[in-house]
């Protein structure tokens, strides 16, 4: 018998989509908006200064916080944090890629709270009600992380080498713009690895334990859209570019309420381990997401939703497992077309494939117990379709790192 239990679907209130989407915020009302960017494309190509002029143009003081790096810090936040305290905002407007929009998402509930701890921030589905001093509007430049759209924000402790995320619908933001035209200026590797990303989004949706009737379709399409056009817009072909941003917004609203699966584990644990230097989130989504599919499959429910993706995006194939190693080997074909590493002993410097990783073979097993042990009880395993023990996580984290077949 199947059982029937509450469930919650958020989205923002108002999603601005298409080019010149940007313009949306001439219509904000308040007196007082804080931008946060990172690290200077937004500027770069004149973005930052239109956003910062419609702001002006709806009657608002604007002040500018620049320079949120790629995985940003607890410190980051924190100093962020303080600015807003100090300069008030009833606006926050956070643009460009996951990092930025991460940041001002946890910015923003220290900016509510001013003396809740970062240990706080990260009980799931535990932040108090925010917009009691500010509302929030996301603009993403890459297509990607969808975080516009979502419940979660990913935070980096450097001292413990681990990425945090941050989850609950209040920090959904109230306003997401997606204007193609910013991710337009994406380059080609980060075209490769945010788009990957997205494409581990809507597969970890589909299958997740969390998925329903509203968050399927949302996951199949953007399955279909990037499939069909994540290696045009990695070739320059701006139409595709386009609906690519289109897309991984869809794998985001699916996301958002569907929750992911173990290849997030593993991503975000594997993230900021290891000496050698990081594992770039949606390259380690794109390496792993194949591995993690064979694992899954052990799950007669999981086998029977990857074959139906498979189906969907016309693979063929006639059998449930035939189905899954197609979808599997349709994935790696994807990765090697992006120039993406399949495994960890392959992770050149940024991400891109080489015959050296910079991640230490030495240094990858002696923290594979710790690793694999903060990947179980990562946020986002308690989704997966199978609930993998310790030996099995560090089965696959081996698997991940040597390219091995999954065979448990």
């Amino acid at each position: 018998m199947e059982v029937f239990y509450m469930a919650r679907f958020t989205l923002p209130r108002d999603l601005y989509h298409g080019k010149g989407a940007l313009e949306a915020l001439k219509t904000f009302k308040g007196k007082k908006a804080i931008i946060c960017v990172g690290g200077g494309s937004m500027k770069r190509f004149g973005f930052l200064q239109k956003a910062e002029d419609y702001l002006k143009e709806a009657g608002m003081e604007v002040k500018l916080f620049e320079g949120i790096e790629p995985d940003p810090s607890v410190e980051t936040v924190m100093k962020g944090a303080a600015v807003m305290q100090e300069f008030e905002p009833d606006w926050i407007v956070a643009m460009g890629g996951g990092s930025p929009i991460d940041a001002a998402k946890a910015m923003w509930i220290k900016y509510e709270y001013p003396d809740i701890t970062f240990e706080d921030m990260c009980k799931v589905f535990g932040i108090p009600a925010l917009r009691n001093k500010a509302h929030f509007c996301a603009i993403s430049s890459t297509s990607g992380t969808a975080t516009e759209v979502t419940a979660f924000s990913i935070i980096t402790d450097y001292e413990k080498g681990i990425k945090y995320p941050i989850a609950d619908f209040e920090i959904t933001p109230d306003v997401a713009i997606v204007d193609p035209e910013l991710a337009e200026t994406m380059p080609p590797k980060l075209t490769a690895h945010t788009g990957m990303d997205a494409m581990t989004h809507a597969i970890e949706a589909y299958v997740s334990t969390l998925n329903c009737d509203y968050t399927d379709p949302l996951a199949l399409h953007a399955i279909e859209m990037i499939h069909h056009d994540l290696k045009k817009s990695y070739d320059g072909d701006m139409k595709a570019r386009d609906r690519m941003h289109n897309a991984q917004c869809l794998a985001g609203m699916a996301f958002s309420n569907a929750l992911l699966g173990i290849v997030h584990s593993m991503a975000h644990k594997t993230g900021a381990a290891f000496s050698g230097g990081h594992i770039i989130h949606g390259c380690a989504n794109a390496m792993y997401l194949p591995k993690v599919i064979k694992y899954n499959s052990k799950n007669a429910v999981a086998a029977e939703r990857y074959a139906a993706i498979a189906d969907f995006i016309k693979l063929g194939g006639s059998t449930v497992t035939e189905k899954v190693d197609l979808l599997i080997a349709e994935l790696r074909k994807m990765n090697d077309a992006l120039n993406i590493p399949q495994a960890i002993k392959n992770y050149g410097p940024g991400g891109v494939k080489a015959d050296t990783s910079i991640i230490d073979e030495k240094e990858f097993l002696e923290k594979l117990p710790e690793v694999a042990a903060n990947a179980i009880s990562d946020a986002c395993t308690g989704s997966n379709p199978r609930q993998p023990s310790q030996e099995d996580m560090e089965k696959l984290l081996k698997a991940c790192y040597y390219d091995l077949e999954i065979d448990f």
